[in-house]
């Protein structure tokens, strides 16, 4: 992969593009360019037409930028449609350990405030997100437990896939 620096009036966004940016995102994207500068490239036919990271590129805009980073696509027709979906499927399908972010967005606020809003939370989102994982961890401390040992851990797998599957909790341990 070959970085380089291409000014935005050199480059378009994607007509065709099936994801929307809200003002809220936009924003978000924003407020990561400004604090952190372009952290990753946007992805660019040989046409200069943006296969993805038409939002960085909104966001760009907005900030008066005159160039960004890219790398040049060699996909074209359905193969760099298929990837720009791909793109923005995979990121909306991956999940969050809640607990874990909201202990450190928790972290953030207190480090430094305006951070975790760049982070793309609100207060409000913190607070209820930190909220919940005090409740949750409450229930924790009065929850009934099971021991159950397997006869393997391709067994002890399956059995764990299982039962989350049905909504239970589950923990795996080793002994």
């Amino acid at each position: 992969m070959k970085y380089e620096t291409a000014t935005i009036a050199s480059l378009m966004l994607d007509p065709a593009n099936v994801r929307t940016h809200d003002s809220k995102n936009l924003e978000a994207i924003k407020a990561s360019l400004a604090r952190f500068g372009q952290q990753k490239p946007i992805v660019v036919d040989g046409k200069g037409i943006i296969v993805a990271g038409n939002g960085t590129m909104m966001a760009a805009k907005m900030l008066n930028w005159s160039s960004v980073e890219i790398v040049r696509t060699k996909l074209e027709g359905a193969e760099a449609i298929a990837y720009a979906i791909a793109d923005n499927r995979t990121a909306e399908l991956a999940g969050w350990d809640e607990a874990a972010l909201a202990q450190q967005l928790a972290a953030l606020q207190i480090d430094d405030e305006e951070l975790a809003n760049i982070a793309g939370f609100t207060d409000a989102e913190i607070e209820a997100m930190t909220q919940t994982e005090k409740s949750v961890e409450l229930n924790r401390q009065s929850a009934f437990r099971i021991m159950i040992e397997c006869e393997s851990e391709q067994h002890q797998a399956s059995l764990f896939d299982r039962l989350n599957l049905e909504g239970l909790q589950c923990q795996l341990l080793m002994l």
